[in-house]
This record gives structure tokens, sequence and C-alpha cells, in this order.
């Protein structure tokens, strides 16, 4: 018999190492500073739309999903524009089109549903176009394990920025409609920085051979992609499903719901680099398998949870953040991977197509089966993602 050999040891980034790999110090702060525009207006847009501007909270609720709608139909043309090269302009423009919407949504009167409206979907073609591009950037400056690596890390970037502006925009709220325009104003300004860092990078990918003007993703990808719309649903588990179950079911104060949120939070950021480099000694595709597995046991355990308060489903919450962030450090890293380089863009496209669509219609669909309990909602939830782990587990040796 011949010994196996052990898998090679795969020495840790450091830091610097982290973020040249992730596009150097110039978009690391770029990156920093969106997320903490973004944090300072886009959890209170609704809010905007019906304190400042005097807006009915159908007719708000109405243009902010019209605007995501909206976002996702710009994904196939910003795919072949990332093919034909671009990468930092297209960052850098994904921050701008936010730029444009903030400014509309300052100009716009009392009672201007249009002009609303036209800012929530400028707003929605920004933050659905960035993830794309973002990651067809990281992909032009670095490679393998080291690519995951730093789109891990700056999902943990992103995460703190959005934190630290929520938090800062909370306190900010007191001010009331004025403190709510000059949350915009410094959101805008913040997007305007982040484009300006972006730009001034000037990443773009090298010739590439073409493949048809659009030819589809290679065949296993499509399981993929198609998985991806039930994973996504965790991420609005910590924002939707749980407080859904503690106020509603449980009748629990919503601090509760705001103490699974944060920690939710602080776990992603401190934890995202490390377990996804942890997990590096198993294929990508073994991981996101294994993710899904842990979100149904974590919805599972929910279920379970219910039956004993608000601080059992907390608890709960911890493991579960742990299935999330496997999810979030081999997903884009597996499409990444599997896309050619011909078609990177356009593959990167249709996956954020993929998550948003599973963004969007997860509120709905959460809160509809919240209604027939909690049994109905974990349950799904659960019977859902375990049978999309089970399809990218058959996947995983091609993958």
């Amino acid at each position: 018999m011949t010994a196996t050999a052990p898998p090679p040891v795969r020495p840790r980034l450091t830091l610097r190492q982290l973020v040249a790999a992730g596009g150097g110090p110039r978009y690391a702060a770029a990156l920093a500073v969106d997320a903490l525009g973004t944090g300072l207006l886009r959890p209170f847009l609704l809010l905007y739309g019906i304190t400042v501007l005097g807006l009915s909270a159908t007719a708000t609720g109405l243009a902010m999903t019209i605007g995501i709608v909206a976002g996702l139909a710009c994904l196939p043309p910003l795919g072949r524009w990332l093919d034909r090269g671009v990468r930092s302009t297209a960052v850098a423009a994904s921050m701008l089109v936010r730029v444009a919407g903030v400014l509309v949504l300052l100009a716009a009167p009392a009672g201007s549903s249009p002009l609303f409206a036209l800012a929530a979907l400028l707003l929605g073609v920004g933050n659905q176009s960035w993830p794309a591009a973002h990651a067809a950037l990281v992909a032009t400056v670095s490679t393998g394990r080291q690519r995951d690596a730093a789109l891990a890390g700056a999902r943990s970037v992103r995460n703190a920025g959005l934190g630290a502006g929520a938090l800062l925009a909370a306190g900010a709220m007191a001010a009331g409609p004025n403190g709510l325009r000059a949350l915009a104003a410094a959101s805008a300004a913040g997007y305007l920085t982040a484009a300006a860092l972006a730009w001034s990078v000037r990443v773009a990918a090298g010739p590439t051979v073409r493949q048809g003007p659009d030819a589809g993703p290679p065949p296993r990808l499509g399981t993929l992609l198609a998985a991806n719309v039930l994973y996504v649903f965790c991420l609005n588990v910590p924002e939707i499903a749980v407080p859904l179950v503690l106020v509603n079911e449980l009748h629990a104060s919503p601090s509760w719901a705001a103490a699974v949120f944060v920690a939710n939070t602080v776990l992603v950021v401190t934890l995202q680099v490390p377990v996804t480099t942890w997990a590096a000694r198993w294929s990508r595709g073994t991981v996101l398998a294994g993710s899904g597995a842990v979100l149904a046991v974590g919805y599972l355990g929910f279920l379970f949870a219910t039956g004993f308060g608000p601080a059992a489903v907390a608890l709960v919450s911890v493991p579960f953040t742990l299935g999330e962030i496997l999810y979030a450090g081999s997903s884009t890293a597996l499409v990444t991977a599997l896309a050619p380089a011909a078609l990177l863009g356009r593959t990167l496209a249709r996956f954020q197509l993929s998550t948003g669509f599973g963004l969007a219609v997860s509120p709905a669909a959460i809160t509809a089966l919240g209604a027939h309990g909690p049994t109905a909602l974990w349950g799904t939830l659960a019977a859902g993602t375990a049978g999309a782990a089970a399809a990218v587990w058959r996947e995983r040796d091609r993958a």
C-alpha cells in the first residue's frame, strides 16, 4: 500500500497580502467608505419616503420594490460590459449611479412619488450591479484561494461598514426629517468618494477569447444558480424571519431581534475570513453543500427553540450564522472559479441575478409562511435549503 499524501498546508495571508489580493489599499478604502454610506441610508430609505416626502407606506414600499426589480434588469448588460475588460470602472459606475439616486432623493419635493421612484430605481441599479463588478475586479487581481480570502475579507469590511453606518444613522434619526436629509447627503458624499477611490485603482482585464455573443455559463452552473435562490433566503433571516417569530409568536421585546442582528453582524465581520481560510482544506463545492446542511439544521433549530422562548432562538442564531458565513465564503468563490475567463462577467451577473431574485422574493415568502406559524416557516425553509444542498452535493465533483 502506498501512503496517502497529506493535504498541503495553506499558509495564512498577512493583512497586507489580503489587502493586495483584494485590489490594494485604495480599493479597500473604497469598499469601506461605500459600505458606510450604504449603512447611513439604505436601512432608512422607507422612513425617508414616509417622513420627509410624506408618501404613504404603500407607495413608498412599491417604489422600492420596483427599484430592486429594475436593478436586476441591468445585470445582463453589465455582464457583457465586464467581459469587454471593464473592472474598476464598472465598480465606480455602480457607486456613481447611487450618487445620482441620492441627489434625486434630495431634490424631490414633498409628495413626489415619481422622483422617489426614480431615486429608488437608481439606488437599486447601483446596489444590484456592485457585487458582480466587485467580484470581477477581485478575480482580475488574484487567483485561487487568495481570491477566496480576498472576497471573504471584502464581505467583512462591507458588513462592518454597514453596521457602523446604521449605528450612526440611528443616532441621527432623533433629528427627524432634517436628520434624514443630512444622512442622505452624507451617503452621497460617501458614494462619490468611494467611486473616486475605486476608479483610481484602474484595474481592467486583458483581451479574452470570445465564445459567442451571449453564450451561457457551463451547464453545471445551472444547478448552482438555481440552488442559490433558496440559499440566499438565509441572509434575510436575522432581519425578517427571526424578528417575525420573536415579536409575533413569542411576544418578546424588539430588543431581542436587535441583539440577534447585532450578533450576526459581529460574527460575520470577525469570522468570515478565518472560517473561509479554514474551509479551504475542502473543495468549494463540498463547503457550499455543507453550508446548506448547516443552514437546514439551523432552521430546524429555530423551530425547536421557538418552544423555549427568545433566549433559545437567539442562541440558535449563532450556529446558523456560521452556516451563512460558509455559504458566503464558498458561493461566489465557486462561481468565479468555474466561470470561463471569457464569460466571467456574464456568469457573475447571472449569479447576482439569482441572488437578487432570492432576496427580492424572500421577504414576501417569509412573511407569508410565518402567517401559518413557526412549523410552516422553519419547516419549509429547512426542506428547501436541504434540497438545494443535496443538488449542490451531487454536482460537487464536477465543480
